[in-house]
């Protein structure tokens, strides 16, 4: 995009220019306050900008305040908690993304407006690098989170680390044990417990601490089912085949997964109308929620208590996941 400066100057920018750029391009600072109050740019923070053409969401603008806040930390530091899970590419939800967390062994631990530095003992072997930015490893950053977020925000990052193969049971377990009496391992040892693999989404391991803070019976994760006579049915979401209940979370990702690639987006609708005819043909309940439902876990647990109620054991055939806890 080409903006013309209040000095006349034609200039093309990238989307994303930090000060000291913007200086070497000979703008001044006065012309980028000027770009500024004209919306040409924004400020995400202190010397960084981003054009207002950019769609740059919420987790991009983060990971950009944090690479300038880490190119002026001394070098033992790391970013860290959420702002790692993001360099990671994890999903995140529920999380304030307006501070970038960094860890500094031997530093005073700070928040300002626009960071959270975190004083605690960091081995070399703990971090790694990720696009540049010096960041904890996926272990230590899963464990960190599930200190400092409430559950369903760690268990959103933690699962998703274990669906990736970026973490596993026993290096969570050993970090545990190695920061024995730290503040918020409890926390996240209860969290640690509660993550899965099987967990395909953000709305799906959100669901599964809904339904456990609720008291609804732990359901079976990712079934195959089949009917009596061993035909495939499909895979759902979650499964209690005690009940002959099966809960599905706003199935539409896995139905246009299930699509063929030439499928038209209309078919989403037919296919889905389908599947859960077989499903109910064979002799299950379906309970299907959204987003929207999320929001009021109390209904949801009552939908699936009267879908229990409703439901009855059927023969039909099921075959859990493989993917491990």
């Amino acid at each position: 995009m080409r903006f013309r400066t209040i000095g006349g100057m034609d200039e093309d920018l990238p989307e994303l220019i930090s000060r000291r750029e913007a200086l070497q391009r000979g703008l001044t600072d006065h012309e980028l306050r000027t770009l500024c109050s004209q919306r040409n740019l924004i400020r995400l923070r202190s010397g960084l900008y981003v054009r207002s053409d950019t769609d740059l969401g919420c987790e991009a603008q983060h990971l950009a305040r944090a690479r300038c806040v880490l190119a002026k930390m001394p070098v033992d530091a790391a970013l860290s908690h959420t702002s790692a899970a993001l360099a990671f590419g994890l999903p995140v939800w529920g999380v304030d993304l307006s501070l970038v967390h960094v860890t500094r062994p031997g530093a005073t631990g700070r928040k300002t407006k626009q960071t959270y530095i975190h004083s605690a003992a960091l081995a070399p072997e703990r971090t790694c690098v990720v696009e540049g930015m010096r960041v904890t490893d996926p272990a230590r950053t899963v464990v960190d989170v599930c200190r400092t977020l409430p559950l369903q925000a760690a268990v959103v990052i933690g699962d998703a680390a274990k669906r990736q193969l970026l973490v596993t049971d026993g290096t969570l377990a050993a970090l545990l044990e190695e920061s024995r009496g730290r503040y918020g391992n409890p926390a996240a040892r209860r969290a640690i417990k509660f993550l899965d693999a099987r967990s395909e989404s953000v709305g799906e391991s959100r669901s599964r601490v809904l339904m456990h803070r609720a008291g609804v019976p732990p359901p079976q994760l990712q079934a195959e089912v089949f009917n009596a006579s061993g035909h495939w049915l499909a895979r759902v979401d979650f499964l209690w085949e005690k009940f002959g209940v099966i809960g599905e979370f706003d199935g539409k990702a896995k139905y246009l997964r299930d699509l063929p690639p030439d499928a038209a987006p209309g078919d989403v609708v037919v296919a889905e109308k389908l599947r859960e005819d077989r499903l109910r043909e064979a002799g299950w309940n379906v309970v299907r929620w959204t987003w929207s439902d999320l929001e009021k876990p109390s209904a949801l647990a009552r939908r699936l208590e009267r879908g229990f109620a409703r439901g009855k054991p059927f023969p039909s055939r099921v075959r859990l996941c493989e993917v491990a806890r």
